[in-house]
């Protein structure tokens, strides 16, 4: 059976749709066609995975974005490399572990990490539709390079969101504030353009996980939201992996059903997860084989969760 939580997660979408059971799972032939014959059949590459709505792509990023039509796309989600790792030392789960996460993450300079920033935000400008919006999340070490990056590309900032995490680790060498929260920026693909935002959704929705969101008052720009449970580590997790808790909120808050949502680094899919969840079209990219395969276990555990709950 479900996690208790797991199934009032599940419960509260079902909900937000008003129970149209049949809307929430695509039927088996609606896969890569559905979301847009055009848009993906661009790519010259074949998906790694396609299945329900849900395709993912093991390469470059910048190289799958380059082929995508233009003004394509309803909103991006991304969590980019903060190239953090040094060989260094963190706390985690209560015990001391390196910070190295991949090659990925390493540092090639000041000026080059932020020459990727620049470079993978104009690519995403390029694909968003007029009005589209953009998702950022990270820590100090990446966060205002991407900032940067959004403004440099004519992006318009709407909101810088604090997300809290309530069972921070600690600081091991006592000499800082234990970091306890992660900046996620929220953008505007232009400044005059008009985008998406669900807002009484946003106010008057059940928000179980966030203490900090007051019933029927505007959602503030400081979620308390826990990081992944778990259950959602089940099969393996992402060392930078974001709970599904996040990611609902975000793609409900600035998409409508059956809008394209794009993850150009999608790790082990949350992203996905949570447009499966809302009904949703997802593309997601990434490089690493060991982290689409944990995508696509959860996806189909996900799904196989879902219908089993449908029955119900």
């Amino acid at each position: 059976m479900p996690h208790r939580e797991e199934q009032n997660l599940i419960q509260f979408n079902l909900d937000y749709r008003s129970k149209k059971i049949n809307e929430l799972i695509p039927k088996t032939g609606d896969n890569l066609m559905s979301i847009n014959k055009k848009i993906l059949t661009s790519i010259k590459q074949k998906p790694y995975f396609s299945k329900d709505n849900f395709v993912l792509y093991k390469n470059d990023c910048l190289k799958v974005l380059k082929q995508l039509p233009e003004n394509s796309i309803d909103m991006i989600f991304a969590d980019p490399p903060y190239f953090l790792s040094s060989g260094s030392f963190t706390c985690q789960n209560g015990k001391m572990v390196s910070v190295k996460k991949g090659d990925w993450d390493l540092s090639n300079g000041l000026k080059r990490d932020f020459e990727f920033h620049l470079e993978w935000t104009k690519a995403c400008h390029r694909v968003l539709k007029p009005g589209g919006t953009i998702w950022i999340s990270g820590t100090y070490h990446s966060i205002y390079q991407c900032g940067f990056a959004l403004q440099f590309n004519k992006f318009h900032i709407l909101n810088d969101i604090s997300w809290f995490k309530p069972n921070a680790s600690p600081n091991l060498s006592c000499r800082f504030f234990t970091a306890s929260h992660e900046t996620v920026i929220w953008a505007r693909k232009d400044k005059k353009g008009k985008h998406k935002f669900n807002y009484e959704l946003m106010k008057n929705s059940n928000w179980p996980e966030d203490f900090i969101k007051k019933p029927n008052l505007q959602m503030r720009s400081v979620w308390a939201i826990y990081p992944p449970k778990k259950e959602e580590k089940t099969f393996g997790k992402h060392p930078t992996q974001k709970p599904i808790d996040l990611l609902i909120r975000i793609v409900l808050a600035s998409t409508d059903k059956n809008d394209i949502v794009l993850d150009p680094f999608t790790g082990s899919s949350t992203t996905g997860l949570a447009c499966v969840l809302n009904n949703r079209k997802f593309v997601g990219i990434d490089t690493e084989k060991k982290y689409l395969d944990l995508s696509i276990k959860r996806f189909n555990e996900l799904v196989k969760k879902t219908k089993s709950k449908l029955k119900i």
